[in-house]
């Protein structure tokens, strides 16, 4: 299936299919000027990285495999719940958090920002590769998103 990020104009794809055939570290679906959908695969053994967002909040769904989620307040403070197809994962702003591929199969997922944190149509095969554009200054959003401060409240 072939996703192109539209945003910020309306969207509608089948995101279960998609999500499965997806096999690029990430790729973003659609950005909107509040709220990103990121596709994402995790080979076995391969963790999305332990990160906190500050200002946004993320909604991760399972779709393909099985793995370990680790939410906590900080780095060494993480609570790990097992996760499979299926299942969600909440991460408020503020928190610590990875997502472990503890399957023999890639664990395929998608992700929802609130508000957007990567660039517009951003498709990263390797997590490598996104962390490279990261430190480039490559994967920014995009201007004409809803800028949030630190505290989540919108900026005028």
């Amino acid at each position: 299936m072939d996703i192109h990020d539209n945003g910020p104009k309306p969207n509608v794809f089948d995101i279960e299919t998609a999500t499965v055939e997806n096999s690029n570290y990430r790729a973003v679906a659609w950005t909107g000027k509040h709220l990103q959908v990121t596709l994402m695969s995790i080979e076995p053994g391969k963790t999305i990285g332990l990160e906190v967002h500050k200002g946004t909040d993320q909604f991760l769904r399972i779709d393909q495999g099985k793995g370990v989620a680790k939410i906590g307040p900080a780095e060494d403070d993480l609570q790990e719940y097992e996760v499979e197809d299926g299942w969600s994962i909440q991460v408020p702003e503020g928190m610590w958090h990875d997502v472990e591929n503890t399957g023999d199969e890639p664990l395929r997922l998608y992700a929802i920002y609130a508000p957007t944190h990567h660039a517009k149509g951003i498709v990263q095969a390797t997590a490598e590769k996104a962390e490279e554009d990261e430190e480039a200054g490559r994967d920014e959003p995009p201007k004409w998103v809803a800028e949030v401060d630190t505290k989540g409240e919108e900026k005028a």
